[in-house]
């Protein structure tokens, strides 16, 4: 099945089949998941799901139900309190690199915010603006002005890659590297030869990330990772341990996911004329626009796995203890019950900020929304700006997203575009 408009025209699988297709990411599933998450919540809103872990999973997809789901204090975000299902699935390599605010519950996860809140604050991020700017146009300048250009590696994962190393305070000759490491980690599956590329890839993640701790320990540079070495609040500073998981976490979400969503952005704009000229009205229209793609196709599919701590009956399905539940983000987002004609980009739609689950909700909303809608903004105010008249170079329902099995983000597998048609 190819993709892009294919939602709105492919034939609805049953349940049966829309659940098996979530359980076993199948490359259908992968190329197009829309009408999938429409059976489900149509008919199995939250779906049992037999993924290839073997760890029993359920799937939330309806709006509502994802956004008390993502604020429910029963369902844990603490992996370690699923200990034999964290392990079966991701292997003992994974601890070094999670013992952060993404994976832990109150009150560790209020101490572990707060912490990094104090330093990782919008003030320090709306600083950041005239450099982002001049990221972009550098990437820019650099760009392959003929032929086909694959805007991916060329502009859409430098740009956020390049600021988030330069908030944390990463060396230039050591970003490449890193991000390699970071892109196996996001990509790898459940099979014993992608289990071991993950071991070494978080191993040696895991080593250059506590020698750069303990080198901004001994040089602060004033960066975002000197600045956490030394934060702290009344209850103390972030331990050894939880500082290198910190800085792997602010490094991976930091780009990987806004590189995806600018990516997506690009295509759906390009894809849609009218809708792209109605963004480039001005500043705020651009704004709007960047917020309802955030709905329509956010970057960040599902969320991360919590587990329940007890049983939990949610529409009438029992949820028992300890079982993993993942919230399909893409599917709520689309949820007719919340999004009027969900299935169309309208980059005029209302109070869409305010709605959409791009970022999640409750006390884990994404802590890097301001840095990631600041690179947005700059990143397609400055492309069309730049190239007014590029095109994608193939048709879009001849797109390529994203199919290897399990992969953390939703993003096109390349983005071929004529910048300068002319």
């Amino acid at each position: 099945m190819t993709q892009a408009f294919a939602s709105e025209e492919s034939e609805a699988p049953s349940p049966e089949e829309a659940a098996a297709a979530a359980s076993n990411c199948t490359r259908e599933f992968r190329a197009n998941p829309h009408p999938v998450y429409a059976a489900l919540r149509e008919q199995a809103p939250v779906c049992p799901l037999s993924p290839p872990h073997g760890v029993e999973t359920y799937l939330i997809t309806r709006y509502d139900d994802a956004r008390a789901a993502l604020a429910d204090p029963r369902l844990s975000k603490d992996m370690y309190g699923a200990i034999d299902a964290y392990h079966r699935i991701f292997g003992d390599s994974s601890i070094a690199l999670d013992d952060n605010m993404l994976f832990s519950d109150p009150p560790k996860h209020t101490r572990l915010r707060r912490i990094v809140g104090s330093t990782f604050t919008p003030k320090r991020v709306e600083s950041l603006r005239t450099r982002v700017q001049q990221i972009t146009d550098e990437l820019l300048d650099q760009c392959p002005k003929s032929g086909a250009v694959n805007l991916l590696p060329e502009f859409c994962f430098p740009l956020p890659l390049h600021v988030i190393c330069e908030l944390l305070g990463v060396p230039d000759n050591e970003r490449k590297q890193a991000q390699e490491w970071s892109a196996t980690v996001a990509q790898t599956g459940f099979g014993p030869e992608a289990r071991k590329k993950l071991e070494i890839a978080e191993g040696n993640l895991r080593d250059y990330l506590v020698e750069l701790c303990a080198r901004k320990r001994q040089e602060p540079d004033g960066g975002l990772l000197s600045a956490l070495v030394t934060a702290q609040d009344q209850e103390g500073a972030l331990t050894d341990h939880e500082l290198v998981s910190t800085a792997w976490v602010l490094l991976f979400a930091g780009h990987k996911s806004t590189a995806y969503q600018i990516g997506n952005a690009v295509y759906h704009l390009l894809s849609r004329p009218h809708q792209k000229a109605l963004a480039l009205r001005d500043a705020n229209s651009m704004n709007a626009a960047i917020e309802e793609i955030f709905r329509f196709e956010t970057s960040v599919e599902n969320s991360t796995f919590r587990h329940a701590k007890e049983d939990i009956v949610i529409r009438d399905v029992l949820i028992p203890k300890g079982a993993l539940v993942q919230i399909s983000i893409t599917g709520a987002n689309r949820d007719p019950e919340m999004f009027a004609a969900p299935d169309e980009m309208d980059v005029q739609r209302p109070n869409v900020q305010a709605t959409h689950l791009a970022f999640g909700y409750g006390p884990h909303y994404c802590i890097g929304a301001p840095l990631a809608r600041l690179e947005m903004q700059l990143a397609l105010t400055s492309l069309f700006a730049r190239f007014p008249r590029m095109t994608l170079a193939v048709a879009p329902e001849e797109a390529r997203w994203m199919t290897v099995p399990f992969p953390a983000f939703r993003g096109l597998a390349e983005l071929p575009v004529v910048l300068d048609p002319s």
